[in-house]
């Protein structure tokens, strides 16, 4: 875990060799080439402890446990991001479909998708996220 969030001037200067330094082989594939983890395989998927995401590559916040629910689609789900700059929408034209990638908006890290299939007594939208991509600061709240 990181203790403290990369600035952009770091992140900036590294290269893909540092990446697959400071990453496991699944962590860059998910992170750096768009891959994904299989489903409930991952370590969130299941976890109910507090505290706040984080992105693995670069330490920044990124869900609050407050905002995860159980989606039943193998993969960790929340209903928000941590605020609106935490998080970067991109159109995904893979796979012969269209869908919404999210990617870290720091370093720029693939996250996972989001679809509008959420709660409707909150957002509506489903951050599915992969569990490598992210770490747990347990206990803290934003």
């Amino acid at each position: 875990m990181q203790d403290s969030q990369l600035t952009q001037e770091e992140i900036s200067q590294l290269t893909e060799a540092d990446w697959k330094q400071r990453l496991s082989a699944d962590e860059y594939h998910v992170m750096r080439e768009k891959g994904t983890e299989r489903p409930f395989t991952g370590i969130y998927n299941e976890t109910n402890e507090s505290g706040i995401y984080r992105c693995k590559g670069c330490g920044a916040k990124l869900f609050d446990s407050s905002s995860k629910f159980n989606a039943s689609c193998g993969w960790p789900s929340f209903d928000q991001g941590i605020d609106n700059d935490a998080i970067a929408e991109h159109v995904d034209n893979s796979l012969g479909m269209t869908r919404t990638e999210v990617t870290c908006s720091n370093c720029g890290a693939h996250l996972g998708h989001v679809f509008p299939d959420g709660p409707r007594e909150t957002t509506g939208m489903r951050y599915c996220i992969n569990s490598v991509s992210i770490d747990l600061d347990a206990d803290t709240k934003e």
